[in-house]
């Protein structure tokens, strides 16, 4: 799917919601979009994985970390699962590690930034609910457009 946040903006902005530039890209794909599923964790990271082992159909799964940068939520070893599992990509309100790495992996991945520490596993958090983070309301089935301009949420699709 070809598109451009920035075209997206032009055509649609009064049904869009623009994330605040806070993110950056460390995925092999930087263009990704598809429905999204939401996370809610605090530096444990075992419902990413329970989420990521799940068939992906092309969505995305967008964990609310709480901008916490003291440890990953996503690695290599996860991203590869998105990947094999057909998700589109994962937007993190935290951090992840393995960077260049991931940089290999055919999905999209947007975080914070990186950090080595590997996140406790305890499997405490909230799924399918409403999270928000970078001054955007994502919510469970709506759909997420990002490239290197941006991230963008929509009620509806747009393409």
């Amino acid at each position: 799917m070809d598109f451009k946040t920035t075209d997206l903006c032009d055509e649609f902005s009064d049904r869009l919601q623009i994330a605040e530039p806070i993110f950056g890209d460390y995925g092999g794909e930087v263009m990704f979009c598809g429905p999204i599923v939401t996370l809610k964790v605090f530096e444990d990271n075992s419902l990413v994985r329970a989420a990521l082992e799940e068939p992906g159909e092309g969505r995305v799964l967008v964990v609310d970390g709480g901008g916490s940068m003291r440890c990953a939520l996503l690695g290599d070893q996860l991203a590869e699962l998105a990947e094999e599992n057909d998700w589109a990509g994962v937007v993190v309100n935290g951090g992840i590690r393995d960077s260049a790495a991931i940089a290999e992996i055919g999905i999209g991945v947007k975080a914070l930034g990186v950090h080595p520490l590997k996140s406790v596993k305890r499997g405490i958090g909230e799924r399918d609910i409403p999270v928000r983070f970078a001054g955007v309301t994502f919510l469970p089935n709506h759909y997420l457009y990002a490239d290197e301009d941006g991230l963008l949420v929509a009620e509806k699709p747009l393409l």
